[in-house]
C-alpha cells in the first residue's frame, strides 16, 4: 500500500496539468474543473491500495474526460446537444480545428494559464483564493472550507459563483498579453501572498497557524518561479515566503502559544530555507527594478541572518521600509515602519508615526494590530499603564485565539 501523503502530493502536482489538458480540449472551465475534482477524488480513494498507475496523469485525464461526458449525458436539458457534439461530431470538429491540432495531455503545462484565469479581475480576492486552491492547488472544497473555518456548503457556493463569474465575464483559457498580463500577474502574486499569510498567522480560530496553506502557497510560488524564472517580483515573493516560513518552528510554544520574534529560539529556524531565500532575494535585487516583494524579502533576510535581536540591523530595515512605503504604501507597512523607527530613533518617535497614521485613517484606531503595536511601543518606552490598557484592548478585538491569549498574558505580566 502506498502512503496516502505520497498520493496526496502527487495529485496536487498533477491537478492543474489535468485540468489544463481538459480545458484546452473541451473549453468549458466550469465543467472541466468539476470533472477533474471527481477524478482526483477517485484517485485519492483508489491509488493508496491499488497503486499509482504507470501514467498517472494520463489516467486522471481519461477518467476526468469520462466524467465530463457523463455530466453532459446526465443533464436531460442537454441530451440532444450532447448527442450531436460528443457522439456524432469528432472531437476536433467540436473544437473547430483539424484532428492533428488537438493537443495531447502531455504537450502542455497549463499551470500558469490556470493561475491567471483563477485570478480574473471579475473575482473578489476571497473568490480568487478559493478557486486557486481548488483548481491549481488540487485541494478539495472540504479542505479549503476547513482552512478558512467556514461550512463546506458555503465554500462550495463561493467556488461555484467564482466559476460562474468567470463565465459571465467571458474569461478565456489563454494567457493575457501586454498590460493585462502584468496587471493579472500582480493579482496572482497577491493571491499567493494572502494564502501564505492565512497559513502563517490565521485570522480566526483556535490555532495560530495552518501549515498546509503556507506549504501550498510556497509550492505554487515555486511552480510560478519555474515558469517565470526571470521575473524579479516572482523571485522576490518566493524568497519572502521561504524566509518568513523559516521561523515557523519557533513561533509556537509547547501548548501552541504564540512566541513573538524577540523571544524565539533562533536555533529552531530552518537554515536551509533561510539560505535558499537569501540566495533568491540576492539574485532578484540585482535584476533591475526593485518591487515590493523583493523589499519585503530583503527585510526578512536581515531578520533571519541576525544571530539575535540585538544584532539586527535596524537602520537598514528602516531604510528598506522607507522604500517599501513609497513603492507600496499601506497601513501594515506603516505599522512595521513605526517599529523600525522606534528601534532606531526611540519608541516615542514610533508612537508619533502611529498617531499620524490614526489621524490620516481614523478607522485604524480600533484595529487590533495597530493597538497591539502601540502597546509594544508603550512598553518599550516604559509606560506600563498605557501598554497594559492597549494590550487588553487589542486582545478584545482580535479573532485569533492564540493571539488573544498572548496579548492578555502580556497585559497581565505588566499589571503585576
Amino acid at each position: 500500500m502506498i502512503h496516502d501523503r505520497h498520493v496526496e502530493d502527487l495529485l496536487r502536482e498533477l491537478a492543474p496539468q489535468v485540468l489544463g489538458a481538459l480545458v484546452r480540449r473541451y473549453r468549458d472551465f466550469d465543467a472541466c474543473e468539476d470533472a477533474t475534482q471527481e477524478a482526483l477524488l477517485d484517485a485519492a480513494a483508489g491509488w493508496p491500495a491499488a497503486g499509482v498507475p504507470d501514467n498517472p496523469r494520463g489516467w486522471l485525464v481519461a477518467v476526468a474526460a469520462r466524467r465530463l461526458v457523463d455530466q453532459v449525458r446526465s443533464d436531460s436539458a442537454r441530451r440532444r446537444r450532447e448527442s450531436a457534439l460528443f457522439i456524432a461530431t469528432p472531437q476536433a470538429e467540436l473544437l473547430g480545428r483539424p484532428a492533428d491540432a488537438v493537443p495531447s495531455p502531455a504537450d502542455h503545462d497549463d499551470s500558469l494559464t490556470l493561475l491567471f484565469l483563477c485570478c480574473h479581475p471579475a473575482l473578489s480576492p476571497p473568490s480568487q483564493i478559493a478557486l486557486t486552491l481548488r483548481a491549481v492547488g488540487g485541494l478539495t472544497t472540504a479542505q479549503i472550507a476547513a482552512a478558512f473555518l467556514v461550512p463546506e456548503a458555503t465554500m462550495a457556493q463561493r467556488i461555484s459563483r467564482a466559476k460562474q463569474a468567470i463565465r459571465t465575464a467571458g474569461g478565456r483559457f489563454v494567457m493575457p498579453a501586454g498590460a493585462e498580463r502584468a496587471e493579472r500577474l500582480r493579482a496572482v502574486l497577491h493571491v499567493l501572498y494572502l494564502i501564505f499569510n492565512e497559513g502563517y498567522a490565521t485570522t480566526a480560530g483556535p490555532d495560530l497557524t495552518a501549515p498546509h496553506l503556507s506549504d501550498e502557497a510556497i509550492r505554487l510560488s515555486r511552480r510560478l518561479h519555474r515558469l517565470l524564472p526571470d521575473d524579479a517580483e516572482v523571485t522576490g515573493l518566493l524568497a519572502l515566503l521561504l524566509l518568513t516560513d523559516a521561523r515557523r518552528p519557533a513561533r509556537t510554544g509547547p501548548a501552541g502559544e504564540l512566541v513573538p520574534l524577540d523571544e524565539q529560539d533562533r536555533a529552531l529556524w530552518n537554515r536551509e530555507r533561510i539560505a535558499e531565500g537569501v540566495a533568491l532575494v540576492t539574485a532578484a535585487l540585482t535584476g533591475g527594478e526593485v518591487g515590493p516583494y523583493q523589499l519585503q524579502a530583503a527585510i526578512a533576510a536581515i531578520h533571519d541572518e541576525a544571530p539575535d535581536l540585538a544584532a539586527t540591523d535596524w537602520l537598514q530595515i528602516l531604510a528598506l521600509y522607507t522604500l517599501l512605503d513609497r513603492a507600496a504604501p499601506g497601513p501594515m507597512v506603516s505599522l512595521n515602519r513605526a517599529v523600525a523607527v522606534a528601534m532606531v530613533h526611540g519608541p516615542e518617535a514610533g508612537l508619533g508615526i502611529l498617531a499620524d497614521l490614526v489621524t490620516a485613517e481614523p478607522r485604524l484606531a480600533t484595529h487590533h494590530r495597530l493597538i497591539a503595536t502601540r502597546a509594544h511601543l508603550h512598553e518599550l518606552a516604559g509606560d506600563t499603564s498605557a501598554a497594559t490598557a492597549d494590550y487588553r484592548a487589542a486582545a478584545r478585538r482580535t479573532t485569533s485565539l492564540p493571539e488573544r491569549r498572548h496579548l492578555t498574558a502580556r497585559a497581565n505580566r505588566l499589571a503585576r
